[in-house]
């Protein structure tokens, strides 16, 4: 023995994690029903290792599944069933189930049965889009009680948003403390380091358990020992790239850049620190953990030195939101020092140096300069003293111009705080351009979805009068939910400032009108100051006002004007760069989509204006474009997926949807929750917008109420879902609303249908299909296509046989020898394929041209373009023979 020092590989024991066990035992348990247990944490805090020590100590079958390499639709799910199933038939077959209605709980109990099994899933936040919406509608599903179902053990980092799963646990892993962290290094290395090496190694880990591994790991064996120094820093650039270099890699690029700027920041100040002890003679160990240590730079610094070195600062709130930056007194830090060195450490060297040469130090410096002039208090923090010593009203229109650049193309609550001082600046000084401020700070608030913010914009005009005053108190009046108070006021600015030519008067009568619920007269007076916007060639103001022109349009149910305004907001929006306007528009573009079912638009349109909407805070644009994604769901039955992703706009809280939408959604979300069995939640959202309706503050809601309330009694018997079927219908009439109408009357021939009257099923579906068809509503008008003819209805045409060309070559095959009456079984021998390939196919040719059975495919089937006698009259002589030979081996 030569009694040399030399690290072992880590076993599965884990330490300092009492809690986080007993929590994996309640969710393990063998009297348990199943559940969902959520374990986050931070890179190399241990969570694979939770979910490796869970699965060993399971006695049942346990799974564990990586999140998939490659993040495309439906990857994860791939992976998951790769892990469930026996074979790769099997997983291909579970992934179409749960792709499909059932979606993929119905997948995995196919799989899995009722066995006692724990599927431990990690790293969920790498994991596609596709994926963990179905994940999340499997885990909301009600389980029958007593019977049970697989144990879900999901690890995900701490910044990553879990779904809200009823009934679901989650654990924090955090870091060790000063004695779990001396036994892990002890039992890292055999035989144990030098006590010396023992008490630095912990200090320096802080009780990272992964800094604590790549540490040992990478130090060796002399060191370990004592027979070497330790280096100045233990745990350096390269152990925390090790451990959070992929972490850094799945941020995106513009995050992982502003990130750059922040540690690059305060490295420059931790070292004018450091330089500042040693001029003074201090050149302890606290002089030294300074200077490893990033400290807090100012918010300002930052921005002016991203700006400079064309950094885009939009990640910002979505970086102080997840906990990767703290913003507190006006400064920024790392909320994980780790993680700040770690990105020094992992950016390349041309990114320091392009950062360099914009001068990101700079604004920096002048921040610490000013705060060591005024005693190094934060809360002095200000603005350079050539900025101080301008007059109050010249700071208000500054604040003014930073607040309409921020409004119209960054993080909306910035531009909330800059227009907010702007208003108070100009209070006295400039009365007009203070109202402006004031109101479009309110406007930022609202596109962010604070309430909060709304009231103190509101607020802050205590010397108002006058129209301005009605519209402060009446809008104040509604956010607090006091309609008797504000209908009178805010009628009155519709009546007075909806005559004016002014058109900032009329963008306020406007918002004030659909407030009140009065969605024609929004839309007459945002096309009014469309008209006074263009007379006059105000192009800053033209896309703002296209774009509540497009929202007041589409309130109204005028779908097609609706679109046509929203693409003019988008041309006026590119010259003058206004990405937040634009956002909007692709919002209410999408949802214009969902009501044509046109899917790749609306997937299109919302995935742009989700790609600006997240990052600036839009939450009523993230609201519009959510809603188009569920109804696009919806239409094509994928209600559990629907009804998923409607859940967080539905419910109230900071992370819902927006505050004046969410009662809105509430119909679409019943008809998506009843469809997928999630009757009490369904039930208990009905209830809250009956509560709603009843305000009058939205034209449709009395008849989309009753749609509600039949939707809800279907399953019940006795005929009260034909009476509340017939009240929606009867309240439809007059509400303008032609879309939402033919949505009801579909509804109700779908039920009548189903309770086997197809004759008086025909004419409300007869009375959809027409008015689908009138709006260019095709994927809807499809589905009540379907539902007639299933009542043995004509539908008013016959198949589109120019659909026949977008088949593909084996489609067109397959379709003609089933023209011809060949069964499955005689298509799959003639073309080796399985029957169950053949019935997939058959299935796509039924959608893609518009019929229902393979009797009505010969009039429609195209003309085989080989010559008649040849290739085509060998396929029909196959068929029969193959056919004849089955009929004499049976006989």
């Amino acid at each position: 023995m030569s009694g040399a020092t030399h690290v072992t590989a880590p076993g599965p024991r884990l330490y300092d994690r009492a809690a986080e066990l007993a929590a994996v035992a309640r969710l393990t348990a063998p009297a348990g029903d199943g559940g969902v247990l959520f374990v986050t944490g931070g890179p190399g805090e241990g969570r694979s290792v939770l979910l490796a020590r869970a699965a060993d100590d399971f006695p049942g079958p346990a799974h564990r599944v990586a999140a998939p390499g490659h993040r495309v639709p439906w990857s994860g799910a791939r992976a998951l069933f790769a892990a469930l199933a026996p074979g790769a038939p099997e997983a291909r077959r579970a992934l179409r189930t749960a792709r499909g209605e059932d979606g993929l709980a119905a997948a995995v109990s196919g799989l899995l049965g009722v066995l006692p099994v724990l599927v431990c899933l990690d790293d969920l936040h790498l994991w596609d889009a596709h994926s963990r919406a179905a994940l999340a509608a499997a885990w909301r599903r009600d389980r029958a009680p007593g019977r049970p179902g697989p144990r879900w053990l999901v690890s995900a980092a701490r910044h990553h948003r879990l779904p809200d799963v009823p009934g679901a646990e989650t654990v924090r892993l955090g870091r060790l403390g000063p004695e779990g962290a001396r036994a892990l290094l002890l039992n890292l290395c055999a035989p144990p380091p030098a006590p010396p090496v023992v008490r630095r190694l912990v200090e320096e880990a802080a009780g990272h358990p992964g800094v604590l591994v790549s540490a040992v790991r990478r130090l060796g064996t002399a060191r370990l020992a004592g027979g070497s120094p330790l280096p100045e820093q233990p745990v350096d650039g390269a152990v925390l790239t090790e451990v959070y270099g992929g972490f850094l890699k799945h941020l995106p690029a513009d995050a992982r850049r502003l990130l750059t700027v922040v540690a690059l920041a305060g490295r420059t100040e931790a070292n004018r620190t450091e330089a500042s002890r040693t001029e003074e003679g201090r050149t302890d160990a606290g002089g030294r953990e300074a200077a490893h240590r990033l400290p807090g730079v100012a918010v300002d610094a930052v921005l002016g030195g991203a700006r400079a070195a064309g950094v885009p600062v939009e990640p910002l709130d979505g970086l102080v939101a997840d906990g990767l930056l703290c913003r507190a007194d006006g400064l920024l830090r790392f909320e994980d020092p780790f993680l700040g060195r770690a990105v020094l450490a992992s950016a390349p060297a041309s990114r320091h140096h392009g950062v360099r040469r914009a001068g990101a130090p700079r604004p920096v410096r002048t921040a610490v300069a000013l705060a060591r002039g005024e005693r190094h208090r934060a809360d002095r923090l200000g603005p350079p003293a050539a900025v101080r010593a301008l007059a109050p009203a010249a700071r208000g229109r500054s604040h003014l111009v930073r607040g309409l650049a921020a409004l119209a193309g960054g993080p909306v609550m910035d531009a909330h705080e800059a227009l907010l001082r702007a208003a108070e600046l100009l209070r006295d000084r400039a009365p007009a351009e203070a109202s402006d401020a004031r109101f479009l700070a309110m406007e930022a608030a609202w596109a962010g979805g604070d309430v909060a913010a709304c009231l103190a914009a509101l607020d802050c005009g205590g010397d108002a009068g006058g129209t301005e005053r009605d519209f402060l108190d009446g809008l104040g009046a509604a956010l607090t939910v006091r309609l008797g108070e504000a209908r009178p006021a805010l009628a009155r600015v519709v009546a007075r400032d909806g005559a004016e030519d002014d058109p900032r008067l009329l963008l306020r009568a406007g918002s004030a009108a659909l407030v009140l619920g009065d969605t024609a007269a929004a839309a007459r007076i945002h096309a009014r100051a469309l008209a006074r916007a263009r007379a006059e060639h105000r192009t800053a103001l033209l896309p703002r006002v296209l774009e509540h022109l497009a929202y007041a349009e589409l309130r109204a149910g005028r779908y097609s004007r609706a679109a046509r305004t929203a693409r003019e907001g988008l041309r006026a929006a590119e010259p003058v760069e206004q990405p937040n306007t634009a956002a909007h528009q692709h919002a209410v573009l999408a949802l214009v989509a969902s009501v044509t079912g046109d899917g790749p638009a609306v997937a299109e349109h919302a995935g742009l204006a989700l790609g600006t909407a997240r990052p600036h805070g839009l939450v009523q644009a993230a609201t519009l474009a959510e809603w188009a994604l569920a109804r696009d769901e919806l239409g094509r039955g994928l209600a559990a997926q629907a009804a998923a992703r409607l859940v967080p706009l539905v419910r109230p809280g900071p992370r819902g949807g927006h505050f004046a939408l969410r009662m809105l959604v509430v119909p679409c979300f019943v008809e998506a929750a009843v469809a997928s069995g999630r009757t009490a939640e369904a039930r208990s959202a009905a209830g809250e917008y009956a509560v709603w309706a009843a305000q009058g503050l939205d034209g449709p809601a009395p008849a989309l109420l009753a749609r509600c309330r039949a939707l809800l009694a279907q399953g019940e018997k006795g005929e009260e879902a034909a009476y509340w079927f017939g009240e929606a219908v009867r309240r439809h009439e007059g509400c303008g609303n032609d879309f939402e109408r033919a949505r009801t009357l579909l509804a109700y021939g779908t039920w009548l249908r189903r309770r086997r009257r197809p004759g008086a099923a025909r004419e409300p579906l007869r009375d959809a299909l027409v008015t689908f068809e009138r709006a260019a509503a095709d994927g809807w008008a499809d589905h009540a296509r379907s539902e007639l003819r299933a009542t043995g209805g004509a539908v008013g045409g016959t198949a589109d046989r120019t659909a026949w060309g977008l088949l593909t070559p084996q489609q067109q095959r397959i379709a003609r020898f089933a023209a011809r009456g060949a069964t499955n079984r005689e298509i799959a021998d003639r073309l080796a394929l399985s029957p169950r390939t053949v019935d997939h196919h058959l299935r796509g040719v039924f959608a893609r041209l518009g019929i229902r059975s393979r009797v009505e495919l010969p009039g429609v089937a195209g003309p085989d373009p080989r010559a008649p006698g040849q290739d085509g009259g060998t396929e029909a002589k196959g068929l029969v023979s193959s056919r004849a030979r089955r009929s004499a081996g049976s006989s």
